[in-house]
């Protein structure tokens, strides 16, 4: 068999931070070290600042890089951000039906939504074979988030063509179990799901002890308990938990709330800090992919939340690097959910219930006051991504998978 050739597809890819850039960066990078011929179809935006204009064409370690054109509007409002996503389907859509040749394998993620109507047809037409990457479940997503006009017939309408590209495709990867049988149950889907989680890296980013961590100096925290909260602040997310629980410790001096990141809801959160007088809460940008391992160090302990009617449809990708950084998690939302589930079976951390501030500060006390068991939690985190999240054996999950479709055409 020949070098297997890979054309990956999502709007956000290196030197870009954000989530799905990083997995699909670590993703082509790993698989292009393996030999394989990797090509990107990607725009030219940065996930936080739409100025951005990347360069059209870079090869960047054994990787093609093909960056459409697309309108810059940003994610500052809806429609603008509609119109970021129509205009890169067109133009990525031309971009696969130039580079596909029978045999190849596109991959295709989920930003932005439905990316698989737009790759089934060419594979279909080209005799490529398609593989869809969903780090979420649209239009489900976006109808539990109040979305408008995706209800009623408009939203069925959506859902069946989805249901149709899965269908299309020779497999389809989700990031969770419950996003599986979620979609395994759909309007009689084929059985082509494999569950692969995403992860972290754990040579970037591993534990550093809090006297050997220079942010927290740099960033003046040295001496207090720093509550966390890294990455993406989005509309799947609950922060009103976190701020309640903030106003009840904002008169404990030893205590401080670190938010790294940015997002939809940042300003909202600033905004009510400011309102609240919530001088325990600390503000961040995004840190540089090299710094990694010292900002998710800089916290003894993280929160992650997702709002409960989503479990199935979204999976928090935080969870690995935190556990990657060796701290314990405090997840709001359902216990009995993904996350909720995989904190108590593997005692790397604990559950509080959306809006139960009293519960998520009376947690984030007994962590403060009891060294011992914050370790415990912390090392349990970092065994379990070892075993089981670390970048190299998704890779190999990967390898696995792309290997059984080779095989399955050979």
């Amino acid at each position: 068999m020949g070098v297997q050739r890979l054309i990956l597809v999502n709007r956000f890819f290196y030197p870009d931070h954000s989530a799905t850039s990083q997995l699909l960066s670590d993703l082509a990078f790993g698989l292009a070290a393996k030999g394989r011929q990797v090509h990107v179809v990607t725009s030219r935006q940065s996930y936080d600042d739409p100025r951005v204009m990347l360069a059209a064409y870079q090869e960047v370690d054994g990787v093609e890089i093909h960056r459409v054109w697309t309108s810059r509007f940003g994610r500052a409002n809806l429609v603008g951000r509609a119109l970021d996503y129509l205009t890169f389907y067109l133009t990525a859509v031309w971009r696969v039906a130039r580079l596909v040749h029978p045999g190849d394998i596109v991959v295709a993620k989920t930003d932005p939504p439905m990316l698989s109507l737009i790759t089934a047809p060419i594979c279909r037409l080209r005799g490529a074979r398609l593989v869809n990457w969903l780090q979420d479940v649209f239009p489900e997503l976006a109808i539990a988030l109040g979305v408008a006009g995706l209800h009623g017939t408009l939203g069925r309408a959506i859902v069946r063509l989805r249901n149709w590209s899965l269908r299309e495709a020779a497999c389809n990867v989700v990031v969770g179990h419950r996003m599986h049988d979620y979609l395994e149950a759909r309007d009689s889907l084929s059985k082509r799901f494999r569950v692969i989680e995403n992860w972290a890296d754990g040579q970037l980013v591993r534990p550093v002890p809090a006297d050997e961590n220079v942010l927290r100096r740099e960033w003046g925290v040295e001496s207090r308990f720093v509550v966390g909260y890294s990455g993406n602040m989005g509309r799947v997310h609950d922060f009103a938990t976190i701020l309640g629980a903030a106003e009840r410790l904002r008169n404990d001096d030893s205590t401080v709330f670190l938010f790294i990141g940015g997002g939809r809801w940042r300003d909202w959160i600033e905004g009510e800090a400011q309102r609240r007088a919530l001088h325990n809460i600390l503000f961040k940008p995004y840190q540089p992919r090299d710094r990694l391992r010292e900002s998710l160090s800089v916290p003894d302990v993280h929160l992650i939340s997702l709002r409960p009617e989503l479990e199935g449809l979204v999976v928090p990708s935080k969870f690995y690097g935190v556990a990657a950084a060796g701290r314990p998690t405090i997840f709001i939302g359902a216990a009995d959910g993904e996350t909720g589930q995989l904190l108590h079976r593997y005692d790397c951390g604990c559950a509080v219930c959306q809006g139960d501030d009293m519960r998520l500060a009376s947690c984030i006390r007994q962590l403060r006051d009891d060294p011992p068991l914050r370790h415990r939690l912390g090392d349990n985190a970092r065994r379990v991504f070892e075993n089981r999240f670390d970048k190299h054996i998704a890779l190999e999950s990967w390898c696995r998978l792309l290997d059984d479709l080779g095989a399955a055409v050979a």
